[in-house]
């Protein structure tokens, strides 16, 4: 495959030495994070055509290089096929191209349902997927009819063929969202997390983003204010604090193989969207920045509690502080948890995420 074929090149903008454009190249490199800036909206009853992202680009180009080591690639903006068919599979064939040579693709734009590319391409190589998606709406429509925003989700959890693994939805909204649906996510045991929930400390939401092997994120769930942030502005959301410190989350995670936002409102008159939507990608940027950073050996200290007449451990990884639920010497056995779930358990109270673990 020539992937050439499928982009545009990206414009070529001036940064500083300091900048992060300066160390932005259209190369792409073994090892390295790809950006895919895409415009196919069809999905969501828009359009595919071309996007204009140099302001996008522009805003993130001139952001702090920090001392990053990891090579990053403009790839470009993605050629829409002519049906959202076509998109999906040439999108899919690109995705995998990059993860064969271990590069971390991150897909900018589009609809939500690109999703189900990025899904498609991870799973094609890897198995026992966890996919952690943050949305307000939590769509399980026919997956049977063709693919869009509403049904991609019932697509990836009906796939018969190396079944997801888990599943985390973060940020739903309850008065926009169907009761039967919620209750069928607790039925299977997904883990559903409400917009309330998230709007404080990071930490305790923090244990789902930790083995994320893709991550994708619907704008819509962000705050909309004096204009347009998402194809489909919410009143109500995470602010642009919260959504920056979720997105340093994500980049933290220690599988993590892919990510994609969408559902961007890229025609956005207003520059304070175009600079969140830059800073919301510099802030996964550091994230995977510091998570390669860190060292492959770990040490773990173990904290034995006793709650009512049962015995459980928590250990807690002696270099990121980062907490872990269960008795198994080997951690990848172990679910993560926050420092919080410790502190309840030393008061005899284990939440219902650890209690259906441990069972």
């Amino acid at each position: 495959m020539n992937i050439e074929d499928l982009l545009i090149p990206a414009p070529k903008l001036h940064a500083e030495k300091w900048q992060l454009g300066a160390v932005i190249k259209p190369e792409i490199k073994e090892g390295g994070i790809a950006l895919i800036f895409c415009s196919d909206e069809r999905g969501a009853q828009g359009t595919a055509i071309p996007k204009n992202y140099t302001k996008i680009r522009s805003e993130l180009y001139k952001l702090s290089k920090q001392d990053w080591k990891i090579p990053i690639a403009d790839l470009g903006d993605f050629i829409s096929g002519k049906t959202p068919e076509d998109t999906h599979c040439a999108l899919q064939e690109l995705l995998t191209f990059c993860l064969r040579k271990q590069i971390l693709p991150i897909v900018i734009g589009g609809s939500n349902d690109l999703a189900y590319s990025l899904f498609s391409a991870i799973n094609h190589i890897y198995k026992n997927l966890t996919y952690v998606q943050i949305n307000h709406i939590l769509s399980l429509e026919n997956p049977d009819t063709p693919l869009c925003e509403k049904n991609f989700l019932s697509k990836i959890l009906s796939t018969e063929a190396n079944p997801i693994g888990k599943y985390h939805h973060l940020g739903f909204q309850k008065h926009a969202n169907e009761l039967d649906a919620l209750h069928l996510m607790s039925e299977v045991n997904f883990d559903i997390i409400r917009l309330a929930e998230m709007m404080k400390s990071p930490e305790t939401i923090e244990p789902y983003f930790r083995r994320a092997d893709l991550v994708s994120i619907n704008c819509d769930a962000v705050e909309s204010l004096t204009d347009a942030f998402s194809l489909h502005p919410q009143v109500n959301g995470l602010n642009r604090r919260e959504i920056c410190a979720y997105m340093k989350e994500a980049g933290l995670s220690e599988n993590l193989k892919s990510i994609g936002i969408f559902n961007y409102q890229s025609h956005s008159r207003h520059l304070l969207n175009h600079q969140l939507l830059a800073q919301m990608i510099w802030y996964l940027l550091e994230g995977i920045n510091i998570q390669r950073s860190h060292p492959k050996e770990r040490q773990y200290e173990t904290f034995w509690v006793i709650i009512d007449d049962r015995e459980v451990a928590f250990k807690r990884d002696t270099f990121s502080n980062l907490w872990y639920f269960g008795k198994s010497n080997n951690i990848t056995e172990c679910l993560p948890c926050s420092k919080l779930d410790f502190e309840q358990g030393k008061l005899g109270y284990l939440s219902s995420r650890l209690l259906k673990f441990e069972v």
